[in-house]
């Protein structure tokens, strides 16, 4: 469970510093593209991030909305991943 909120806590980081937002205007149930916090050009660095932070590959199917669209759902692919 460590792990787990360690994950979050990094994705939370990297999002925040990545858009720039006030910490108290998001939670990990936000939809991050909805609201405007990354584009498709920030969707591409978080995956460089994810690659680079935990090893991990995205594949083409995996390019999906359900994956990326909330500090939630990536926690939960990242996890699923490692």
């Amino acid at each position: 469970m460590k792990e787990l909120e360690s994950i979050k806590i990094s994705i939370r980081s990297y999002i925040l510093d990545a858009s720039l937002t006030d910490k108290d205007k998001i939670d990990d149930a936000t939809l991050i593209f909805d609201v405007g916090l990354l584009d498709s050009m920030g969707l591409l660095f978080l995956i460089e991030h994810l690659n680079e932070t935990y090893k991990i590959e995205v594949n083409d199917e995996e390019l999906n909305p359900e994956n990326f669209e909330s500090i939630n759902s990536i926690v939960s692919f990242v996890q699923n991943k490692i």
